[in-house]
């Protein structure tokens, strides 16, 4: 008996997120963070409305399968930025999605020079690995961060554009 091929992957289409995809957003978030209290369709809706920048990765169908939001705040020159959430669907996990999405934010905080700061959970290597693959560092220790799990999460921040010598200081790492 020969075992089914692999289905193909394609890269996944980044857009702004739609409202539309609130509630598809909030499956995902049930699906990767239900100890730590996923947030709601009513929520995403809430932060796009709120002007921060959300992109959302397609598949071939159209279908979302991961989202990234970032806030920039501050005026020219003196910008920061942080990223929101990062939420790849566990069918699509390990494909790049994450990685590309990642990039997309950090062009949208390059585009006003602006450091970039996240929080991540103190046991999500994968994650962390992602994150310093592209120039982020820890800089300080959340406890019990988050809820209601208390689990802990690192701050980290990754320099604006004009501190570190441009995007290409993020590395050339391949796709994770």
């Amino acid at each position: 008996m020969t075992a089914a091929p692999e289905p193909s992957w394609a890269e996944p289409t980044l857009a702004r997120l739609r409202r539309a995809d609130a509630a598809r957003c909030a499956e995902i978030e049930q699906e990767l963070f239900l100890a730590d209290s996923p947030w709601s369709a009513k929520a995403f809706r809430a932060e796009l409305d709120s002007g921060a920048y959300y992109l959302g990765a397609y598949d071939t169908d159209g279908a979302l399968i991961g989202y990234a939001g970032l806030a920039i705040v501050g005026r020219r020159g003196e910008y920061e930025a942080e990223v929101h959430t990062i939420g790849v669907a566990a069918g699509a996990q390990g494909r790049g999605v994450g990685r590309a999405l990642l990039d997309g934010l950090l062009a949208r905080a390059d585009a006003f020079d602006a450091a970039v700061f996240l929080e991540v959970r103190t046991d999500n290597e994968a994650a962390i690995a992602l994150y310093t693959s592209v120039g982020f560092r820890t800089v300080g220790l959340r406890e019990s961060y988050y809820q209601p799990s208390g689990a802990d999460a690192y701050t980290m921040r990754r320099p604006a554009a004009s501190e570190s010598g441009g995007a290409a200081s993020r590395g050339s790492e391949g796709s994770s």
